[in-house]
C-alpha cells in the first residue's frame, strides 16, 4: 500500500483505489501560476532542476536518494515538456533544499521549477518520501506531497511524484503511473513465439505473462479492474478451436470466454468494465458482437455480408467506432451502442483500420494504408480535421495513455540481412516526440493500462 498527503489550504479529501490512500491537500499558488502551455505542436521544453533528495543515512546503501528523482527527471524528461537542468550546477545541495530554497541561486541557472525531497526510514520495510514543488521566479511553493510505502514500491512512488508534478506544470492527467501489455515475439520467422509481455510505461518492472506455448493475439486492459483480455490459438494443432481469455493480473487465473472460429480481431472491454465488444466470422461475413460478463450472454450488433471489424467504445460508452468494407473500401463508421445508425465518418484515399477512441473522446486514432505506405492517423469522431502523425513500414497498433495526448504503437523495421524487428514506439498527438520504447525483444500490439492498475 501507498499513502500519499497532498499539502494544501484549500481543500482534504480521501480517495481509495486498488488499495492506494490517497490525501490531497492542494497549495495555494501564486495568483498567475507556472505551467506549461501545451496546445500548440513543437513545444520548446521548460528548464527544471530535480535535486537529489536528502535521507536517512541508513538508507544511504540503497541508493534511493539518486534513483527516485532520477526516475522523476526520466519520466518528465520523456514526456518531451521538460528539460532536466546539469545537477553540477545545482548551488544549493539537498539538505540546504529542505526549508526554503534560495529562489536567485536557481535564477542564475535559468531553472523555472525546483523539486526538492527527502526520503526516511520508518521501519525496516517502509520508507516516506516528501517533495516539493517550487516555482523559481514566482519564488512560491506550488505544492507539497508525501507518500509513504513498502521500499519495493519506490519506482511506483516515483511514477505517482511524477504524475502530480506533470500535472500541476501542463494541467493535463499524467499517464506515468501506468503499464503497458503487449506482444513479446521471439524464434526464427518459420517459428515464432509469441507471448503475453507487461512493463511499467518506462520499461521497467518487466514480466512475461504466458509461456510461449500458445500464440497469443491482441490484449486489452479492462478499464477498471485488474483483468485482461487476448485472443489465443492455445492447442490449435490439437485440433482447439481459437479461443478468447480472461487474465486476472492480481491472482495470475486464465480463464476462458469461449471459442470462436474465424475471430478476426480480440476483444475490448467497455468503459464499464461489464462488456466485451468483439467481431466474429461465420459464412462468409465478419460481425460485430457484444457479450455481457455477468451472464456470458452474447447479442449481434452488425449484420450483412461486409467484413466489420475493430469495435471501440467511445468513453462514455454510448457509441462504437469501427472499420467496414461495406462501402467497397475499408472505412470507418460509427454506431451507436445497440448497433443502430450506423454512420460513414472516414473519406479518404487509402484503407482505415484498428480505431480506438481517445479517453477523453476528442479524437479517434487508427491505422492507414495508403499508397504503399502505413501511417497512424487521428481524426474527430465526426471525420474531420484528419491528420497522420506517424509512418514507416507495417506501422499499425495505435493505443491510448490516460488522459488522450499521448499514444503507443508498434512498427516494423527491415534489417540489411533481410530479417525484420518489431519495436514499439511513443508519440504525442501533435506528431512531435516519437520515441522508441525498450523492450528484451520484438515487441508487438501494445495495449496501454488506465491509472493505477497495479
Amino acid at each position: 500500500m501507498i499513502k500519499y498527503i497532498l499539502k494544501s489550504k484549500i481543500y482534504i479529501f480521501f480517495l481509495f483505489s486498488f488499495g492506494i490512500m490517497l490525501l490531497p491537500i492542494i497549495a495555494k499558488s501564486a495568483e498567475r501560476p507556472l505551467q506549461i502551455d501545451i496546445m500548440g505542436g513543437n513545444i520548446q521544453a521548460m528548464p527544471i532542476a530535480v535535486s537529489y533528495f536528502s535521507y536517512d543515512k541508513d538508507l544511504e546503501n540503497l541508493n534511493l536518494h539518486k534513483n527516485i528523482p532520477n526516475l522523476i527527471s526520466n519520466n518528465l524528461i520523456n514526456s518531451g515538456l521538460f528539460k532536466l537542468l546539469d545537477r553540477d550546477a545545482y548551488m544549493q545541495s539537498p539538505e540546504q533544499l529542505i526549508n526554503r530554497p534560495k529562489f536567485r541561486d536557481w535564477r542564475i541557472i535559468d531553472a523555472q521549477a525546483l523539486i526538492s525531497g527527502k526520503i526516511i526510514k520508518k521501519d525496516n520495510e517502509k520508507i516516506s518520501v516528501s517533495i516539493e514543488l517550487w516555482d523559481v521566479y514566482g519564488e512560491k511553493r506550488m505544492f507539497g506531497l508525501s507518500l509513504s510505502s513498502k521500499l519495493k514500491s519506490w519506482r511506483r512512488i516515483s511514477h505517482i511524484i511524477s504524475d502530480k508534478i506533470y500535472e500541476r506544470l501542463t494541467g493535463e492527467e499524467g499517464y506515468f503511473d501506468t503499464r503497458i501489455l503487449y506482444v513479446s515475439e521471439s524464434g526464427s520467422q518459420k517459428n515464432k513465439i509469441k507471448r503475453l509481455a507487461i512493463m511499467d510505461q518506462d520499461g521497467g518492472n518487466h514480466k512475461y505473462l504466458t509461456d510461449g506455448k500458445s500464440l497469443v493475439l491482441t490484449p486489452r486492459f479492462s478499464p477498471n479492474q485488474q483483468l485482461i483480455t487476448f485472443f489465443s490459438y492455445s492447442g490449435i494443432n490439437a485440433g482447439l478451436k481459437p479461443s478468447v481469455y480472461l487474465y486476472n493480473l492480481s491472482t495470475g487465473k486464465i480463464e476462458i470466454l469461449g471459442e470462436f472460429p474465424g475471430m478476426s480481431f480480440a476483444p475490448r472491454f467497455s468503459p464499464d468494465g461489464e462488456n466485451l465488444i468483439m467481431s466474429l466470422a461465420e459464412n462468409g461475413s465478419t460481425n460485430i458482437y457484444i457479450m455481457n460478463l455477468n451472464t456470458r450472454k452474447t447479442n449481434q450488433l452488425t449484420r450483412g455480408r461486409s467484413i466489420d471489424t475493430s469495435p471501440s467504445f467511445s468513453p462514455d460508452g454510448a457509441n462504437i467506432v469501427f472499420n467496414s468494407d461495406r462501402s467497397g473500401g475499408q472505412h470507418l463508421y460509427i454506431m451507436k451502442k445497440n448497433g443502430k445508425n450506423p454512420k460513414r465518418i472516414s473519406f479518404g484515399r487509402g484503407s482505415y483500420a484498428t480505431p480506438v477512441w481517445s479517453p477523453r473522446g476528442d479524437y479517434i486514432a487508427f491505422t492507414k494504408f495508403t499508397r504503399g505506405r502505413f501511417f497512424i492517423g487521428l481524426m474527430r469522431p465526426d471525420g474531420s480535421a484528419e491528420r497522420l502523425i506517424a509512418e514507416g513500414y507495417l506501422t499499425e497498433g495505435p493505443t491510448w495513455a490516460p488522459g488522450g495526448r499521448v499514444l503507443s504503437f508498434f512498427r516494423q523495421i527491415p534489417q540489411k540481412n533481410g530479417s525484420m524487428k518489431t519495436r514499439l514506439f511513443v508519440i504525442d498527438i501533435t506528431g512531435y516526440r516519437e520515441r522508441e520504447l525498450d523492450t528484451p525483444e520484438d515487441a508487438s500490439d501494445p495495449a496501454w493500462s488506465p491509472k493505477n492498475i497495479n
